[in-house]
């Protein structure tokens, strides 16, 4: 009999096959709502704050426990630590005392689920799996409330790890030799449990719904981390065909590694570098361990995001300074801040914003805030005396912002030198081509800029009306749709008119699929997830430019996504029987 397959998001590549252990959920018990009287309000708000105290305890000493080598799971611990730790969480549960009489139990629910809300309008992956972040964070919490701090059996066997969501913390306490995999309810491809399974290198599936009904502990079930499948009690013939595709992908994967420090350079000699996307410091590592280039894209929202007060200066430079010390000679392009008030700190004024993906963030929010937007700019330049440092604005709708920021950036300039305080003269500055209205003048744009950086994840969701993590219109999300692959061309020619370098550091980067598109179309760069780089890497090696732009131009005369897709797939991929079999999702993709 056939095993039941779940389907899930595709976190980590890899297959597994063996035990399930269920990460179980005995700890979420039904705390009833009270109404506590007037004179115990004190008291109640006393009790849940010495139970925030515990938790935090008890994270600062699991944090003690984890290995040197562990750094990614120290840095995710200490913004743990930090989020407990923000008088702002404690506060907004204790009104729920103070103003409704309510337990600690359901003032803690009330509380958290008020601020999720901010996070959940957001359109973005990364807030988002911040808020789901933030309720299993308030579990400890109430666990201490309810005098059940948590406890993991311990693992004596290898076992694939099923949970409703996995913290570092979790994953800490568990001895990580023996987890051959994870599979989680919650989460996506932007979650920490999917940073974590990548770092490990173990395959992992989130998103999974039904998980923790389907799977009994103890049975065998295979998580298919290319596919994004859970296959439940599996049947011979299923077992017999992913031990096939085990072996085949670690051989190729170690393959793969093995060449890792060649050249990315095409059959007829034209060289494309590869750049990774890094979000926390400790993941310079992994440029080095995946042979990039260096940095394309470094997200800086994580050094303000759930702290009572915001960064300083010389805190950021030092963060700056720190990271392209240790990356010199390759080359560090750092992001300017790309969040809210909501998210960065406290002292902002509460908007009611109905869609604050399109409200002020970004470069607008940095506008508003100029004193928050220099302390970051002067960071930035001090950092680039080291000449390997970049800098880029994210989210630029057209000229006028641009040179509004620019402005901006002259007078830091210009306020540094009159401090004789020491920064870099000649920085380049680019941005983030990513709103369909920077695309349209693009050419107008890149006079005014040294480079241009392609967000694709947005500019494909703002392009075609689609929220990629919408589960009833997520298969309209076509990197290779006419429209977009035509606005690209666009871009990458009017960037190279001007004399300026076009990178890419969208998901559609590290898409083995869309690769030869952007070399025919002569991307000078891309910038991805340090993981997919050798991968990338082994596929750049074996085309050619010139196949590869004679295919860009019968793609630009196609009038539909499934034309583009068998273009692809009968000239360039039939090369590629390894990525065929790896990445075969990826060549269902259909026409809408």
């Amino acid at each position: 009999m056939t095993g039941n397959t779940l389907t899930g998001i595709p976190v980590s590549a890899g297959i597994s096959i063996g035990q399930a252990y269920l990460l179980g959920e005995d700890h979420y018990c039904l705390i009833p709502m009270q109404n506590i009287s007037k004179d115990l309000v004190e008291q109640e708000a006393e009790r849940l704050k010495q139970a925030f105290e515990k938790a935090l305890e008890e994270l600062k000493r699991i944090r003690e426990t984890i290995p040197v080598e562990q750094s990614e799971h120290v840095a995710i611990l200490d913004v743990h630590i930090m989020i407990l730790n923000d008088p702002k969480l404690l506060s907004t549960t204790q009104r729920y005392i103070h103003e409704m009489h309510l337990n600690a139990e359901w003032a803690l629910e009330k509380g958290v689920t008020e601020i999720e809300k901010r996070f959940e309008v957001i359109d973005d992956d990364y807030f988002r799996e911040r808020a789901q972040e933030l309720r299993l964070l308030t579990r400890r919490v109430k666990n201490q409330l309810i005098g059940s701090p948590e406890s993991i059996k311990p693992i004596t066997s290898r076992v694939i790890l099923l949970a409703n969501n996995l913290t570092p913390a979790d994953t800490a306490e568990l001895d990580a030799s023996k987890i051959m995999a994870f599979a989680t309810v919650q989460g996506a491809k932007t979650s920490h449990v999917a940073i974590l399974a990548r770092t490990l290198e173990i395959p992992a599936v989130a998103g999974v719904e039904g998980l923790l009904t389907a799977v009994q502990d103890g049975d065998i079930i295979i998580i298919d981390g290319l596919k994004g499948h859970v296959v439940v009690s599996p049947d011979d013939d299923e077992l017999t065909q992913y031990s096939d595709l085990k072996y085949h992908f670690e051989h190729y994967r170690k393959e793969v590694m093995r060449h890792r420090d060649l050249p990315a350079v095409t059959t007829d000699g034209h060289k494309i570098e590869l750049f990774a996307n890094i979000e926390l410091f400790e993941e310079v590592s992994a440029v080095f361990d995946y042979a990039g280039d260096g940095v394309g894209l470094y997200r800086t929202e994580y050094s303000y995001l759930n702290r009572s007060d915001l960064p300083s200066e010389e805190e950021l430079f030092e963060e700056y300074r720190d990271l392209a010390s240790i990356l010199a000679p390759r080359s560090l392009i750092i992001r300017t801040l790309d969040a809210g008030g909501d998210k960065i700190g406290q002292g902002f004024e509460h908007l009611e914003e109905e869609n604050p993906a399109l409200g002020l963030r970004a470069v607008r929010f940095c506008l508003r805030y100029k004193d928050i937007f220099k302390t970051q700019l002067r960071a930035i330049l001090r950092a680039a005396q080291l000449e390997n440092v970049s800098l880029m604005f994210p989210m630029i709708s057209g000229t006028s912002e641009l040179r509004e920021i620019k402005k901006i950036l002259e007078e830091t300039k210009t306020e540094l030198r009159e401090q004789s305080i020491p920064f870099g003269e000649n920085m380049a500055v680019g941005i983030m081509m990513e709103l369909p209205s920077a695309v349209m003048i693009a050419d107008i744009l890149a006079k005014e800029v040294d480079f241009f950086a392609i967000g694709t994840n947005d500019l494909i969701q703002y392009s075609l009306g689609i929220d990629r993590t919408n589960k009833y219109v997520a298969h309209l999300y076509q990197p290779l749709h006419p429209a977009l692959i035509r606005s690209l061309k666009f871009i990458v020619d009017a960037g190279h008119a001007n004399g300026i370098t076009v990178s890419m550091c969208g998901e559609m980067a590290s898409d083995p699929y869309c690769l030869p598109v952007l070399v025919g179309m002569q991307v000078d760069s891309l910038s991805l997830n340090p993981q997919s780089i050798p991968a990338i890497k082994k596929i750049l090696r074996n085309l050619s430019l010139h196949e590869c732009s004679n295919l860009m131009e019968r793609i630009l005369e196609s009038d539909s996504v499934s034309k583009n897709n068998q273009l692809i797939r009968d000239n360039i991929f039939k090369k590629f029987p390894d990525e065929l079999m790896f990445y075969s999702s990826m060549l269902e993709r259909e026409e809408e």
